[in-house]
């Protein structure tokens, strides 16, 4: 590395945002050649003047960063010691440090109250430079592999235990000598125990850092929020009004209050909060008052972020609401809205998740400029989201965060939250039974203290993805291993369902649609619903299995909904696979019944328009299952709605063998037990009939109380036993599957009946 060139001038770059993984950690990333024009080297003390004066240790500029010049990337905590927002430009300059001979810190949050002396902390913030006022966090942890490369004393700084398992914020009340001083082992550090106001007055140390998993969104809110509370100007020299509210919705959980509560504080604006219901009050007229009270402060208190929490309970659509309160209120907030003053420097921000029971006059230009969608998070997000909440946290090595995220699916923020702190509390209850809580905690087990991949095994079978509760949801344990035979099926599945699920990007290279929907139809018990199983475990998606009677309701309306609704949440929460079994009578043909329209045609009407409607299904796949499949509707059949129909035969005699070594996989055989003459013994078995014949197998070696199972055993069970499909089934099966095939959609072929067993 070449050897910095001295530069006494301080130089001015550009305030970016840090990655999550970065945050609280007292870094600053800056291109080397910037580095050359400072004057400083990698690991090297900077100081960084913005509004007030504070320094941070010198870092390389991020892989996707280099060669972009005058950009400097710090975290929220040291964007607010600092001074200086996202955008904006502060000075940097080689910084001179002194060994601290005091420093006194406590917490930086109120209710918070600390125990113990600061010696803990002193190696944990061992070389890092302060100036007193700052904030501090004892996240200092980093993922496994992450200072790779890097010289040894600075990984060993970088990677310093943190304070416990929780991130801890302090405030550096005073340092000894003043300005910028840096921890050493002969530092005397004390700790306060409870927070104390700062001489100057600060923002929130909430920050962006604070949150994941929203992408573009934090951009967006940033241009309409926090651009026109910093800078107004830019919007009088332009001649237009800066926007007066954002409307914000999407599933509970996904970060919505916490993205208001950023802004304000990356905005440096007064915070008011409204949650719906508490604004309600008995008497005539004071619910109103209320809300022109808050407004009137946010006037007052300006630059203001109004944040209305829940306003779906506060401006109901007033044609559905009997009470006449409501109405006023309603017809309150439309008027103290379009009383906000363009150069009042005053931001509503509204959040819901029921977006569409929220008055239409709310939902225009002037009033909520623009909504803004919060959705469930993707794997990325969710990686990102992960991060944030293990930043405080002795992570073990063997934990993956990343396999973590791709396992997650479904889950919103608060769930993760809720994951990484049942992990956390796993790994206490590890401890818990050899230590005494009334003598104290030794130091050293707090030391080792750390959270394990079993720990978050554990959390994730208590954790349930709260944007899938609505719905039944699972996360298959069928694997490919457990299907036996279906080879031809199974090869057609993978390559049609698993590949589009898993890749997405191979199909939109070559610039094709991946197939929306599945018709699994064949005799009954050849494995149908396993393969559904199987193929949504292997593609790594959510598995929502449905049946008829689930979503048929003799309320006019209310099936259609139940649909819409079950497609809803599964684009919430893709990649999904919906399973439909016995779809017949869920789906069949239309135009059977005289008179009003039955239910099942409605039905119809809205699977169709949800499998290629104006709204596109990205990342869900819809299977269905059925013996009857000449009782479907044929609007159905056809590409673009089940674009692939999967003939589901009886098992051959391969198969049939590939099966019993499955099902009697855990079971003691003896050895005189040969499955291959149960396998040519067993023409036309289903896999439901060959599972049977297993079964019996083994309940008759109970019934003679014997610990194995012989041959004898099999011998009775195929005397109990016969198949379940006829000559006939399958000549009636092979005539649908020549008619869909070739001729389309078949439509009930003159004598075609499913015959029963026997029949």
């Amino acid at each position: 590395m070449a050897e910095p060139q001295e530069n006494d001038a301080p130089q001015r770059l550009h305030v970016a945002n840090m990655r999550p993984e970065d945050a609280g950690r007292g870094i600053a990333r800056i291109s080397r050649q910037d580095m050359r024009r400072i004057g400083i080297s990698e690991g090297e003390p900077v100081a960084i003047s913005g509004r007030r004066r504070t320094a941070a240790i010198a870092m390389p500029a991020y892989d996707e960063d280099e060669g972009l010049l005058s950009v400097i990337r710090l975290d929220g905590l040291l964007r607010g010691n600092a001074g200086a927002a996202t955008g904006e430009q502060v000075e940097i300059e080689r910084a001179e440090t002194l060994p601290a001979r005091h420093i006194t810190l406590a917490p930086a949050q109120k209710n918070l109250r600390l125990q113990g002396s600061g010696d803990a902390l002193r190696r944990t913030f061992a070389h890092r430079p302060f100036v007193a006022g700052d904030v501090i966090s004892t996240s200092v942890h980093v993922p496994h592999g992450y200072g790779d490369g890097l010289p040894e004393q600075l990984r060993e700084m970088l990677n310093i235990p943190a304070y416990g398992l929780q991130e801890i914020r302090l405030l550096v009340i005073s340092t000894s000598p003043r300005g910028i001083v840096r921890m050493t082992p002969e530092t005397e550090v004390v700790l306060r125990p409870a927070y104390e106001e700062p001489a100057e007055a600060r923002r929130p140390d909430i920050t962006y850092d604070d949150i994941g998993g929203l992408g573009d969104t934090i951009d967006q809110i940033r241009e309409m929020v926090e651009l026109p509370l910093r800078h107004p100007e830019l919007f009088q020299r332009l001649g237009i009004d800066p926007p007066k509210g954002v409307l914000l919705h999407g599933p509970p959980g996904t970060g919505k209050t916490l993205l208001a509560r950023v802004v304000a504080s990356e905005a440096d604006a007064s915070f008011f909060l409204i949650n719906g219901p508490e604004i309600l009050g008995k008497a005539y007229g004071e619910s109103e008052e209320r809300l022109r009270q808050v407004f009137n402060q946010a006037k007052d208190q300006s630059p203001a972020i109004i944040f209305i929490d829940e306003i779906d309970s506060i401006a109901p659509k007033r044609e559905q609401v009997g009470g006449e309160a409501e109405r006023r209120l309603v017809a309150q907030l439309l008027t103290v809205m379009d009383g906000l003053e363009p150069r009042q420097n005053v931001v509503v921000i509204g959040a819901t998740n029921r977006v569409d029971a929220v008055d239409e006059a709310l939902r225009r230009p002037g009033r909520f400029d623009r909504e803004i969608i919060i959705g469930v998070p993707d794997q990325d997000g969710r990686r990102e989201i992960l991060g944030i909440h293990t930043r405080g946290m002795p992570v073990a090595k063997d934990v993956d965060l990343e396999g973590l995220a791709r396992v997650t699916y479904g889950f919103v923020g608060a769930d993760l939250a809720a994951l990484s702190r049942e992990a956390a509390m796993d790994a206490v209850r590890r401890i818990l039974p050899d230590i005494d809580l009334e003598t104290g905690i030794p130091a050293e087990k707090l030391e080792n203290l750390q959270v394990i991949r079993a720990d978050f095994d554990g959390a994730l079978k208590r954790v349930q993805p709260s944007a899938m509760r609505e719905i039944m949801i699972q996360v298959p344990d069928v694997t490919w291993k457990d299907v036996g035979g279906l080879a031809q099926v199974r090869e057609r599945m993978q390559e049609s369902i698993e590949l589009p699920l898993r890749d997405p990007d191979a199909f939109r290279r070559l610039g094709i649609r991946p197939a929306k929907g599945f018709l699994l139809y064949g005799p009954p018990g050849t494995g149908k619903t396993m393969l559904a199983k199987a193929v949504a475990r292997e593609a790594e998606a959510n598995f929502v299995a449905t049946k008829s009677s689930d979503l048929l309701s003799k309320w006019y309306g209310e099936s259609e909904q139940q649909v819409a609704r079950l497609f809803r949440r599964a684009r919430q929460v893709a990649p999904t696979v919906i399973f439909i079994d016995e779809i017949d009578s869920l789906v069949p043909a239309r135009g059977g019944g005289l008179g009003e329209p039955a239910v099942t045609e409605r039905v119809v009407n809205t699977i169709l328009s949800e499998l290629d409607g104006l709204e596109e299904l990205q990342g869900v796949v819809v299977i269905g299952a059925t013996n009857r499949p000449n009782l479907i509707d044929p609007a159905l059949l056809r590409p673009g709605r089940f674009d692939e129909l999967i003939f589901v035969p009886v098992p051959d005699r391969d198969a049939r063998r590939q099966i019993l070594g499955i099902q009697t996989a855990a079971m003691p055989l003896e050895k005189d037990v040969d499955l291959d003459d149960v396998a040519d013994r067993t023409d036309r078995f289903t896999g439901a009939d060959l599972q049977d014949v297993v079964r019996r197998a083994g309940l008759m070696a109970l019934r003679r109380s014997r610990d194995t199972v012989g041959v004898d055993e099999f011998e009775a069970a195929l005397t109990e036993s016969r198949a379940s499909v006829t000559p006939e089934m399958e000549r009636e099966y092979e005539t649908i599957q020549a008619s869909l095939g070739k001729e389309g959609p078949l439509r009930q072929p003159i004598g075609f009946r499913l015959a029963t067993p026997g029949g």
